[in-house]
């Protein structure tokens, strides 16, 4: 089972600490550092040093790492056009040899939308327009070398476009597709996406969706085994009680609420939790650990030689 580490920069992170996180998430072991894509804090508590953009980012991680992936949870299509999302995602390919994914949502965070003048359509809108980005991206990496692509859809126009730069990876860095939708997002996943994703639920929903996205690609004449699941949530590790609660503190969240909705616990129940969501559990083959507070290395040592080897 591969594990992932996940981070929520808006949360407040400067690229240093970011750049940090996955070199030691590099150096443990892991398979991949990914981040989320917003542009404001969540919640209370100090907005310093403010957003950073997810793709910026990655291109210098691309070129300051040499074997992890790397990539986004999710980026928001609300944020930038097709076309030139796909030349950026390409050119981060190209950067780090080959090692970039593309998680792409439909955003929903009204309040960044809001707070730094990005249009927030209807959900209905937004979810055509997660379609139409998808066939566009994907349309682009795929076209064969000196041929033009182009798109007439209810939201994006694309007349002879060269196609280019061209990604690393061929015919294009893996899509990620998730949610809790129960009809267009398997749909969506099995017609673009290499991996779908169910977070932030227990075992038994994950189970649920995991079916739906398989029964989704069955349906379209895909190998449902050809599609990855994976899951996400928040965990914090320690061998005591005392560094267990200081640790949640520290994120700003109760122990309690935290072992009934995450990974958390001592390293042999954190063990215990991610194999319920496992191959042999709810299904999952790839697990994002979201770790909330980049500050401490010592919690991702922790989980690099307690929990990694035994999952």
């Amino acid at each position: 089972m591969d594990l992932r580490v996940f981070v929520e920069p808006q949360q407040g992170a400067s690229y240093d600490q970011q750049l940090a996180v996955a070199k030691a998430a590099e150096q443990a072991g892991f398979d991949g550092f990914f981040r989320s894509d917003h542009y404001l804090r969540m919640g209370p508590g100090d907005p310093l040093p403010g957003p950073s953009d997810a793709w910026i980012t990655l291109a210098g991680l691309a070129r300051e790492t040499s074997r992890i992936r790397l990539g986004t949870l999710v980026t928001s299509a609300t944020f930038r056009l097709p076309g030139p999302l796909a030349i950026s995602v390409a050119q981060v390919d190209a950067m780090s040899g080959g090692r970039v994914e593309l998680g792409l949502g439909a955003g929903w965070f009204e309040a960044e939308h809001s707070a730094y003048g990005v249009p927030f359509p209807s959900l209905g809108e937004r979810f055509e327009r997660l379609e139409e980005q998808l066939a566009i991206i994907t349309g682009l990496w795929g076209t064969p070398a000196g041929e033009t692509f182009s798109h007439t859809g209810s939201h994006y126009q694309l007349t002879d476009s060269p196609a280019l730069p061209k990604p690393a990876q061929r015919p294009g860095p893996p899509i990620i597709v998730g949610g809790a939708g129960t009809h267009r997002t398997p749909r969506l996943a099995a017609a673009y996406a290499a991996e779908y994703n169910a977070a932030f639920a227990s075992a038994e929903v994950v189970a649920e969706r995991f079916a739906r996205a398989r029964a989704a690609a069955a349906a379209v004449g895909r190998d449902p085994a050809s599609l990855v699941c994976s899951t996400a949530n928040v965990v914090v590790c320690a061998t005591s009680d005392a560094d267990l609660a200081r640790r949640a503190a520290r994120i700003g969240r109760d122990v309690e609420e935290l072992r009934a909705n995450g990974f958390v616990g001592t390293p042999e129940e954190v063990v215990a939790r991610l194999t319920a969501f496992g191959p042999a559990g709810a299904g999952a083959s790839r697990i994002y650990l979201q770790l909330l507070d980049l500050e401490d290395l010592d919690h991702l040592g922790l989980i690099a030689t307690e929990v990694l080897p035994r999952v």
